[in-house]
């Protein structure tokens, strides 16, 4: 699974998604991409599932781009565990994704093919998404 090699802070802040995502909102390097559509967080087990679904579907046929990346820590406290005693554990890892965002891009395959493996990764993500074509049409 991905996480950072190296961070400066184990612990982060929660933040807030809330806008756009103007950098990494156009399909740049596949002629298919998956765009979020509304904002969250995606951890790093859906992204590598959502791979995994991409991949198996296409038979390792194309390319396949990941536009994003887990390095966000999110912590957890104990279960029954009573307030203050400081910030929990690191539980595990996850990416900020805005609404707009490319998640994933396909390059290589047909468009029937590559839409029915973006709506099946799709499925494995928290986050509504769409499918688009690099002319920014929807498919």
């Amino acid at each position: 699974m991905l996480s950072p090699k190296r961070v400066k802070h184990r612990k982060m802040q929660k933040g807030r998604m809330n806008g756009f995502a103007w950098r990494g909102s156009d399909v740049s390097f596949g002629d298919y991409a998956l765009q979020a559509t509304a904002p969250g967080w995606v951890t790093a087990r859906q992204i590598e599932a959502a791979r995994v679904a991409l991949t198996r579907h296409i038979k390792r046929g194309g390319k396949v781009f990941i536009r994003i990346f887990p390095d966000k820590s999110v912590t957890k406290k104990p279960a029954e565990t009573r307030m203050g005693t400081g910030k929990g554990a690191v539980e595990g890892w996850v990416a900020v994704v805005k609404a707009g965002r490319i998640l994933y891009e396909l390059d290589g395959v047909d468009a029937e093919t590559a839409k029915a493996a973006l709506r099946l990764a799709s499925t494995k993500l928290g986050i509504p998404t769409r499918v688009i074509a690099r002319a920014d049409e929807v498919i």
